[in-house]
């Protein structure tokens, strides 16, 4: 391994879903990292939750070291992140409805857990995965880039703790720390359980509907391009 790939080591923080399986599998391809039985500590390594025993065995069989652990818990953190110059960010809690102490917890307490432990660790890069819902304030966004301001409500608990918590992550870069918050939108690709799926059933079924001017474009992320994004 070559000090360039060294210094790029990088730990996915997340569950083992959608988003994280590529960026595991890219880093794996671009950097060569070791296998999960060599001695070095630059060996890319995802922090899971949870997840199916197949995905986790697929994981070990590309080399990828795997630590179970809980962004809530900030000594879980602090024991996964040593050695790493670089944090990837994935891990939230998602959906429409739900307690507002569930999402708090996991999408801006989470975070901060993160956060802190990066600057703990000497860690010195943080991606975090945020959502273009944090800008959404009720009317049709066209042409917008990152200048627009963070919305100042919100209609549901996921898209108003995850301002939050792009919030704290911007707040934190530092010379020490470099920070940048990704808002990918509708990501859809191989191995997609959730927004693909629920279309064609709904348009088999004859159930999908466009609501709105046909002519109102909506932005969709190929989870590779997200991947890519994020590297």
């Amino acid at each position: 391994m070559s000090n360039e790939s060294l210094d790029e080591a990088r730990r996915l923080l997340g569950q083992p879903r959608f988003t994280v399986r590529p960026l595991r599998d890219d880093l794996v391809e671009m950097h060569g990292w070791p296998t999960a039985s060599d001695a070095t500590l630059a060996t890319a390594r995802a922090l899971l939750v949870a997840g199916p025993e197949a995905w986790m065995a697929r994981a070990r069989r590309l080399g990828v070291a795997q630590v179970a652990g809980d962004v809530t818990s900030l000594d879980s953190l602090l024991a996964a992140l040593p050695g790493h110059d670089a944090v990837i960010h994935v891990a939230a809690k998602p959906g429409a409805w739900g307690r507002l102490d569930d999402y708090y917890a996991a999408n801006v307490t989470g975070t901060d857990n993160v956060i802190a432990a990066c600057s703990m660790s000497g860690v010195h890069k943080l991606v975090h995965t945020s959502t273009p819902s944090v800008v959404h304030a009720g009317g049709d966004l066209e042409g917008v880039d990152e200048s627009v301001p963070i919305a100042t409500h919100f209609k549901a608990h996921y898209p108003a703790t995850k301002a939050l918590a792009e919030q704290h992550v911007l707040a934190a870069n530092s010379p020490d720390l470099a920070t940048v918050a990704l808002r990918p939108h509708l990501i859809w690709g191989p191995g997609d359980n959730h927004l693909l799926p629920r279309l064609a059933a709904r348009a088999r079924a004859g159930k999908l509907r466009f609501v709105g001017r046909e002519s109102k474009r909506i932005d969709t992320t190929y989870i590779d391009n997200a991947a890519q994004a994020h590297l």
